[in-house]
């Protein structure tokens, strides 16, 4: 079930444009967005291999091939960098997350499965974004790992309302666990973080997908709704 529209590199860029015109100094839009497409691709790069706090400015404009005048032009700090990274994250999840094709939420069991589905299929499309912003977590600033967390609550409450939706209309059991919405979690999680295991095991996405929602089917599914 593809839920996701297509995620490029050039198009986070093109969104960070947007969403920062007034202070990127850069005027033609094309050139904007490759330059900010090298820049991003820089970063999380080297994040991955040093860090994002251990990478220095002078680091990403070697990485980037740019002058740092030329990194100056599109934020004045790191901090900046990554509000424009994580911006793009917290958006993504909330755009995709919270826009279910109508003919899902009619079922809860089908919105859950989807939700799931959705969720994957994101972290898949913007891998090394998701990874960064979960590795890189626990040394943000105070606001930024705000950011972090409060998106990680938003995707749990919406598990939650899909679940309690579900319970009320007698297709999960009424005993399931309150903790099940952030158990789930690490499961989403886990693709992006150890994705590497799991394509050396050659396991796919879809197949990922289909072992998570049966997972979580099996842990609250009444047993006579069972598929």
């Amino acid at each position: 079930m593809q839920t996701v529209k297509h995620r490029t590199p050039d198009a986070l860029s093109r969104s960070i444009l947007e969403l920062n015109s007034d202070t990127i100094s850069v005027r033609k839009a094309e050139v904007a967005v490759k330059n900010l497409t090298n820049i991003i691709t820089a970063a999380l790069k080297l994040s991955n291999s040093k860090g994002f706090q251990a990478m220095s400015l002078r680091d990403l404009s070697k990485e980037a091939g740019m002058s740092m005048g030329g990194l100056y032009a599109y934020f004045d700090s790191k901090t900046t960098l990554l509000n424009m990274i994580l911006t793009q994250v917290t958006q993504a999840v909330e755009d995709v997350l919270t826009n279910p094709p109508e003919d899902v939420t009619q079922d809860p069991v089908a919105h859950l499965d989807w939700l799931i589905d959705a969720h994957i299929r994101l972290t898949e499309e913007m891998l090394a974004w998701f990874a960064f912003s979960f590795m890189e977590a626990k040394n943000f600033p105070a606001k930024q790992r705000q950011i972090a967390i409060d998106s990680e609550i938003m995707t749990e409450d919406l598990f939650a309302q899909v679940i309690c939706r579900a319970q009320a209309k007698g297709l999960l059991r009424h005993d399931a666990s309150p903790l099940l919405p952030a158990l789930i979690k690490p499961l989403l999680q886990d693709w992006y973080v150890k994705r590497a295991k799991y394509r050396k095991r050659g396991v796919s996405v879809a197949d990922y997908i289909k072992t998570v929602q049966s997972f979580v089917r099996a842990a609250c599914l009444q047993v006579d709704t069972a598929p």
